[in-house]
């Protein structure tokens, strides 16, 4: 058969089309900035684009998975555990990914302050083809642990001779070809990967904080895959038929941070007025876009064993919000603005927009409050600037989006949010003897028939301290244009599965 060469022109056009959208990187947007090189700062970033591992992973459903790690075990007293290596792992400088390296790693980590520093680890040390993890005393969610970003397993080459990482040499599926903080980062498929290889070549991330702009650039074409989208947007988005739109009810819940130690909030009959105050289902219907993700408790419906159903559930009362306030010494200045000793129940609430939702909800609280006679004044800023007014006590109250499978079992973000001192996204200014005893037990049993009464004591507690204060529950919303397929929604934000992502036309 003889083509015309019109025809020829046509194919030909159609190949180099092809060639064209196939050489195209993948193009992901989403709310998260890249603070820093430092895995402590944005190793979920890393660890979220598939560009470095850590030594144990998780599947959606929660159940956890090899990542560096094939297969461990722990001795019958708990105190040693066995982490063997998968075979053919690689740097993406060719160089092996060895046990000792990953030794020196974990004992980095540990000396740090991340999560994993707070694990009892006596030693850590290279055996064979494994890491051997010793412990001071039995604990067993160790592996759950080794899921959290922190623990991202680097290159020696990555560290400068200061010791201080300077490059991202990880084991992923993708390398960092190119990293300009805050914004932008851009990924290429790493010819050291043994796994099956990406179907896209390249990926480009982009930060951009304005939820409504990274619908635009969704809408446009602009991006292939865009994360974290507004409830109202999504309305939009899901009319769209070059588009795709995944929700997932998320493991992650906003709360109000409140600094127990300021003479506003020392009083938990203060803080329980704040609490009596809130409409959360109104929040959540005309913001969220849905009346069930209001938080009657601090843990939400898809964290397993920690929602506890006949728990007396958070509401809005205003009456018992004033009452509380009345009870505590504050009485209505002339303003109406509710005083004491002279002062005025004027505070910053502080929030951030990388969570797009956090103002206007910030917003709404303001109005809310101002109703039981507190003042709240709202001010956007950086999300860094919650744990730097958590370190230098100057925070009053922060709205912020705490999720709680950065360690795949919640004990893990308890431990760290309600320890004495509390953290940057947890406690300020509180701590409970009894609640730390109760996490410290938890974290040494594994038999979940003993560790569920103990988790439902805990979570009583917070709902009688109110050491943060619940607001909404959450869901993520991602957005993909047609023309790619493969695109999965990870509810516990470990693993976007971008190596899986393949060009659909």
């Amino acid at each position: 058969m003889v083509l015309k060469s019109g025809v020829i022109c046509a194919l030909a056009t159609l190949a180099v089309t092809a060639t064209a959208v196939q050489a195209r990187p993948l193009k992901v947007v989403g709310p998260w900035e890249i603070a820093g090189i430092d895995p402590a700062q944005s190793g979920y970033v890393f660890s979220r684009m598939q560009v470095a591992e850590t030594l144990v992973s998780v599947d959606p459903a929660g159940k956890l998975i090899g990542g560096l790690a094939s297969s461990w075990s722990s001795s019958e007293d708990g105190l040693t555990w066995r982490f063997v290596l998968r075979k053919g792992a690689t740097f993406h400088d060719g160089n092996p990914v060895t046990p000792s390296i990953v030794a020196d790693a974990l004992r980095r980590v540990h000396e740090g302050t991340g999560v994993f520093s707070q694990v009892p680890v006596a030693a850590v040390e290279a055996d064979g083809d494994a890491v051997v993890v010793k412990l001071s005393k039995p604990f067993a969610a160790l592996p759950a642990y080794l899921v959290n970003f922190t623990t991202i397993v680097l290159a020696p080459s990555s560290f400068g001779q200061s010791g201080k990482v300077e490059h991202i040499v990880g084991s992923g599926p993708y390398r960092v070809k190119s990293l300009t903080p805050p914004l932008n980062m851009q990924l290429e498929a790493s010819s050291q990967w043994t796994g099956e290889k990406p179907a896209i070549a390249e990926v480009d991330y982009q930060a951009v904080g304005q939820g409504e702009t990274r619908a635009l650039m969704a809408e446009s074409g602009e991006a292939d895959l865009v994360f974290s989208m507004l409830p109202v947007s999504v309305d939009r988005l899901k009319r769209n038929p070059k588009l795709d739109v995944k929700i997932a009810t998320i493991p992650r819940t906003r709360l109000l941070k409140v600094n127990a130690a300021s003479p506003f909030f020392s009083d938990v009959r203060v803080r329980r007025a704040i609490s009596n105050a809130l409409d959360r289902e109104g929040i959540s219907k005309v913001i969220l876009r849905n009346p069930d993700l209001a938080a009657t408790q601090l843990f939400p419906k898809a964290l397993a064993g920690w929602y506890v159903p006949d728990l007396p559930p958070l509401t809005r009362d205003l009456p018992a919000a004033k009452a509380l306030l009345a009870e505590a010494g504050w009485t209505p200045g002339p303003d109406g603005v509710l005083q004491k000793d002279g002062q005025r129940f004027s505070f910053k609430l502080l929030t951030y927009a990388s969570w797009p939702e956090l103002p206007p909800i910030a917003t709404a609280i303001q109005a809310q409050l101002r109703e039981a006679g507190i003042e709240a004044k709202v001010s956007v800023g950086n999300s860094s600037e919650i744990p730097a007014g958590h370190k230098d006590g100057s925070l009053e109250m922060g709205l912020v989006s705490r999720l709680y499978s950065i360690v795949p079992d919640a004990i893990g973000t308890l431990r760290d949010d309600y320890k004495s001192g509390g953290s940057d996204w947890g406690a300020t200014g509180w701590s409970n003897n009894e609640l730390n005893a109760l996490v410290e037990q938890m974290a040494v049993t594994t038999d979940p028939e003993k560790r569920a009464p103990m988790q439902k004591r805990a979570v009583e507690i917070l709902q009688s301290e109110l050491p943060s204060i619940p607001v909404t529950w959450s869901e993520l919303a991602i957005v993909s244009n047609k023309r790619i397929a493969g695109v999965r929604i990870d509810p516990l934000e470990v693993n976007y599965g971008l190596a899986s992502i393949r060009w659909a036309q």
